[in-house]
C-alpha cells in the first residue's frame, strides 16, 4: 500500500522539537501535485471552476508568502525537477522549495497562526504527497 504525507505526526513533531535547531534553519519541501486540486475538505476555499494541483498551490503561495516575510522567514530557491540522478527513478517530485526559517519557534507560530490556517487548505488541496525536511546549517571542516 502507497503511503503519502501531507501533514506532520505527533512523532514527527516531537523529533522536530527534539533537534539541536538554536536559531535559522532551513526547510526543503518537496511537493508532488494532483492532477486537479482536491478542495472536499475546504469548500470555503474552493475555487468555481476545478483547477490544477499547481494552480491551487499557487494560490496557497499567494498567501503564505507576505506571512513568511513578516516572520522573517524567505524562500530562498524554488524549481521544478526531473527524476534523480541516485535514487528511486519511480520517485517524482513536481515543485522543490527552500525555505530559510530565523528560528523554530518562528515556524511554529506561523504554522499555529489563525491567518495562515485560513489558507492552508490549498495546500493540501494541491498535494498529492510531500516531504518537509528541517536542515540545519553546517559544515564538514569540524
Amino acid at each position: 500500500m502507497d503511503q503519502y504525507y501531507l501533514e506532520a505526526t505527533q512523532e514527527s513533531g516531537k523529533a522536530f522539537f527534539s533537534q539541536d535547531i538554536p536559531g535559522e534553519f532551513y526547510m526543503l519541501n518537496l511537493l508532488q501535485f494532483r492532477e486537479l486540486a482536491n478542495y472536499s475538505e475546504f469548500p470555503n476555499l474552493s475555487p468555481t471552476e476545478s483547477i490544477s494541483g499547481k494552480q491551487a498551490y499557487q494560490r496557497y503561495m499567494k498567501h503564505t508568502l507576505p506571512l513568511l516575510n513578516a516572520i522573517g522567514s524567505e524562500v530562498v530557491f524554488q524549481g521544478s525537477s526531473g527524476t534523480f540522478l541516485i535514487g528511486p527513478q519511480a520517485e517524482k517530485w513536481d515543485w522543490m522549495l527552500l525555505v530559510r526559517h530565523k528560528s523554530r519557534k518562528a515556524f511554529m507560530g506561523l504554522a499555529s497562526n489563525k491567518e495562515y490556517l485560513a489558507g492552508k487548505g490549498h495546500r493540501n488541496a494541491a498535494l498529492h504527497d510531500s516531504r518537509l525536511l528541517p536542515i540545519v546549517e553546517g559544515s564538514f571542516a569540524t
